[in-house]
């Protein structure tokens, strides 16, 4: 063996599964004996994604408002990807609880037995609730202002009408959905693997990461179960979506990113860095 061979550990993402290994503890504690203040986390991540996702229409709105304008419109894309991009940053700086990127630390849990897979499904299932509940909240409070108004509104009806589209488009719009689910949550869980990994010390660096990663998805319209779910509950509250196609898109897109996140990064690399039958 070569020094260089000594130097590189066989398994490098040892200290990405240590860390998500702690997190995993911390969750089970704050979902079991803490449910109320895990709840309260859930909702807090909830407003971020809902106030993050509004703000992101209002750019939209403000910068399409002219359709022969294609050079503002881009720019307004962008710039609004990029805004959306720091609700992550804001989820993680705060220890707020979001489904997505759980998805992949419970899979991981579950995978070295630090969970069982109810228990795993309990944590989603109280971090869903809690999301859905910020989201809510958001929804609310927009009712009574005119923020969603005018050009904003145009945009969030046009982004649910795309959205409903694929669940009436037959086996290939499911199946787009579907796929898009898939990428939004690599994207979001590869930029966690990232921040847990142990070789990122610095915080500007982290957030960087973080906000890319949700550029990519939010640019190339992958979907984000959470951020479909405020959405439509904004929309909801205003009377102007289709209820039961709503939640139809939340779970394909929901199922879409356990894939992604869950099975595609949490999986995947928990069986990559797995050293005990190497050892054996």
């Amino acid at each position: 063996m070569t020094d260089q061979q000594k130097r590189q550990p066989l398994f490098p993402g040892r200290a990405f599964i240590s860390t998500v290994l702690d997190v995993v503890e911390s969750k089970k504690t704050m979902s079991g004996a803490l449910t109320g203040k895990y709840m309260q986390r859930a909702t807090m991540a909830g407003l971020f994604v809902g106030i993050f996702f509004t703000a992101f229409f209002v750019i939209m709105g403000q910068a399409g408002q002219n359709p022969a304008d294609h050079g503002l419109i881009l720019a307004g894309r962008v710039l609004a990807a990029t805004t959306f991009g720091w609700a992550l940053v804001l989820i993680y700086y705060t220890n707020s609880e979001l489904l997505t990127s759980n998805m992949m630390v419970v899979t991981i849990g579950a995978y070295h037995k630090r969970l069982g897979w109810l228990a795993s499904l309990r944590i989603l299932v109280l971090c869903l609730l809690g999301n859905l509940a910020g989201a809510l909240i958001v929804a609310v409070i927009l009712r009574f202002s005119s923020i969603v108004s005018g050009p904003t509104l145009d945009q969030m009806l046009a982004a649910a009408a795309t959205k409903t589209g694929y669940v009436s488009g037959g086996p290939m719009g499911f199946a787009d959905l579907f796929v898009r689910g898939i990428l939004c949550n690599f994207c979001i869980n590869i930029a966690m693997l990232m921040v847990y990994n142990g070789k990122l010390s610095n915080d500007f660096t982290k957030c960087i990461i973080m906000v890319v990663a949700v550029f990519v998805f939010a640019f190339c319209g992958f979907e984000h179960s959470i951020a479909d779910s405020a959405l439509f509950l904004i929309l909801g509250v205003f009377g102007r979506v289709n209820a039961w196609k709503a939640i139809l898109v939340v779970l394909v897109a929901m199922l879409g990113n356990y894939i992604g996140g869950g099975i595609l990064i949490g999986l995947n690399f928990a069986t990559m860095n797995d050293e005990r039958r190497f050892k054996a």
